[in-house]
């Protein structure tokens, strides 16, 4: 029988109510202190943690759930308090805080409950709590899913599934997405079975129809073979409509298996760990060709493996699954090459290959948080894969130097370089002169001042941080989080932006907004106008700067109040005039739930 009993705590940082989860076992009783709870279940992801007939000691179990809930939420607060003025890199500060949960000897999935207890609470609430608690649960998949790469890696390389490897770079990338291989297996299962089903209008007798869910087929007659590549491009390119993504090359998310599952398009190389996947489950072997710029599969037309590259046909499965002769590959990128670059390639080479497309995509990015995360997390993978590449941890120092983040490890990654490659000592000198003088500023941080909007050098200064605004040329819906009473940016800024154009130029108010596409903007403040509806803004950073989303505004966090410690009162002012008071000029349809006449209580 399956117990579920509750106990609540006085603790309402926690709001803690204990689920203790009981296998089906025998002579085991719920410990004396869980009796008598209600069933509501308030943990009901630590159930796959639990095996059935088995016995635990359940009131240890809640006293450790308990204990590293409360010490993961004083590291989420203590972590916006140490990291709002810069760069938040999570791995950076988790030492301390965590040598403390390990030494409770508690379990990896304790720590992750709590932190999606925090991400699934109040939507519009603790968004501050919410922005680093993501960060963290980021961060700890992240580490597991490397240290499972490293052992996939320490696997026989004839062992290795591209499959499964391209799903650790899938997984990596997305962590807090629910990227799993066994889900991906299934979905290729499927595909298979529709393959088995257009195999038998055409050949019941096919050695495919026999072939039972995990039987290691493999067909040796090359008509047989014919049969399935033939099936297999009519199910996949007719039926399900897969495509190459050529609108949109230079996506990631065609990288990334379970989008192009989803999406049903990719580049070659993700169509070709599928398509090479598919066609093992059915009986044939396809090899990885690592051909320039266009990734490719080769087909042995010979009963043994062959070294002649014309005892080959290479499968293009960017173009529909076309078959082309080793001369006609060259086509496809315009030039002629040598003999190598039609040899078979290793599992691990097929994932290098893989996480540079993302690398590159990463340095094209525009600069932003987005562009940074992906090319910091290709980064970590191609050096997981290739620790010893002097190029790419020159490129992971540089750009964490850049970012400013983590100096520590900068110096372990530049003395790295500096053992492997004695010839880098200019770069690496450099860098290291530049690190050790942002550890030793660090240490004797400067206090960023406080904005008095009472100052008289403010007096020009119309809005205030937390209200949501209106970008009156570009349209834009934005949150404000920051102002200057100046545009304090570049000369080459100011001219780039034609900021001269405007009536009062550089010399009026300038305001950091974050914006509803995930931009980060400063946007004159002749520009911007109060939201006629104030609506919730969807930026990835909206709980670095705030607490909480209250129909007509943003509730500044602590932090972001000590540096404008009057603008929230200026803020309510503002969203009372606005709201309250000129319910004629907006509608009373147009007014948040929160200010409107008579308006249901109930009203999201």
């Amino acid at each position: 029988m399956t117990f579920f009993y509750q106990v609540f705590t006085q603790n309402k940082l926690c709001s803690c109510v204990i689920i203790a989860y009981f296998p089906r076992v025998s002579n085991v009783q719920p410990p004396a202190p869980l009796l008598g709870g209600s069933s509501t279940m308030r943990w009901p992801r630590l159930q796959r943690n639990y095996r059935q007939n088995e016995s635990y000691d359940w009131l240890k179990e809640y006293r450790t759930r308990y204990v590293v809930g409360l010490q993961i939420r004083r590291t989420v607060v203590s972590i916006s308090k140490r990291f709002f003025t810069e760069v938040p890199c999570v791995g950076q500060v988790l030492g301390d805080s965590f040598a403390e949960i390990e030494s409770l000897g508690a379990p990896e999935h304790f720590c992750e409950d709590e932190l999606l207890s925090i991400l699934n609470s109040d939507k519009r609430k603790s968004l501050t709590l919410k922005y680093y608690a993501k960060k963290i649960l980021y961060f700890l998949r992240q580490q597991n899913i490397l240290r499972s790469l490293k052992v996939f890696l320490e696997q026989p390389a004839n062992e290795q599934s591209a499959l499964e490897g391209a799903v650790l770079v899938d997984q990596y990338c997305n962590p807090l997405a629910e990227v799993t291989l066994e889900n991906i297996l299934a979905q290729l299962e499927d595909i298979a079975d529709k393959v088995r089903k257009c195999l038998r209008v055409s050949n019941p007798s096919h050695p495919s129809q026999r072939a039972t869910t995990g039987d290691c087929l493999v067909v040796e007659d090359f008509e047989l073979q014919r049969q399935v590549i033939c099936a297999l491009n009519t199910v996949l390119y007719e039926q399900l409509q897969f495509t190459g993504n050529e609108c949109d090359f230079y996506n990631p998310l065609n990288s990334y298996i379970h989008q192009v599952l989803l999406r049903r398009t990719g580049i070659p190389i993700s169509l070709s760990v599928l398509y090479m996947t598919l066609a093992r489950k059915l009986g044939v072997v396809l090899e990885p060709v690592n051909f320039p710029n266009h990734f490719l599969l080769r087909w042995c037309q010979k009963q043994r493996r062959s070294g002649d590259i014309y005892d080959y046909v290479y499968i293009d499965t960017f173009g529909k699954g076309k078959q082309l002769t080793a001369k006609e590959c060259e086509y496809l990128i315009g030039h002629q090459v040598t003999a190598d670059y039609y040899s078979a390639i290793s599992t691990s080479k097929v994932l290098l290959r893989m996480v540079g497309n993302l690398l590159n995509i990463g340095k094209r990015g525009e600069g932003n948080e987005k562009s940074y995360q992906l090319l910091r997390d290709s980064l970590d993978l191609y050096l997981t894969i290739n620790p010893d590449n002097v190029q790419y941890l020159l490129l992971q120092a540089r750009l964490y130097f850049h970012l400013g983040i983590w100096p520590e490890k900068v110096l372990d990654i530049l003395q790295h370089i500096q053992a492997l490659d004695p010839t880098q000592h200019g770069a690496v000198g450099y860098l290291v002169q530049h690190t050790l003088e942002h550890i030793q500023h660090k240490r004797h941080p400067v206090l960023p001042e406080a904005k008095l909007r009472s100052a008289t050098q403010h007096r020009d200064v119309q809005y205030s941080v937390g209200l949501i605004m209106k970008h009156k040329r570009s349209g834009y819906n934005c949150v404000i989080y920051g102002w200057d009473p100046r545009c304090t940016m570049s000369q080459e800024w100011i001219t780039t932006m034609r900021v001269h154009q405007l009536s009062n130029g550089a010399n009026q108010p300038f305001y950091n907004v974050l914006v509803q596409d995930g931009t980060c903007r400063y946007a004159a403040q002749e520009n911007l106008e109060p939201h006629s509806a104030p609506l919730e803004i969807a930026h990835p950073e909206v709980g670095r700067y705030f607490s909480e989303f209250s129909d007509t505004h943003y509730v500044a966090n602590e932090e972001l109040q000590a540096r404008y410690p009057e603008d929230m009162t200026e803020t309510l002012g503002t969203v009372g005039e606005l709201y309250r008071l000129t319910p004629s000029s907006l509608g009373s349809e147009g007014l948040p739930p929160s200010v409107r006449p008579n308006a249901d209580a109930k009203s999201p």
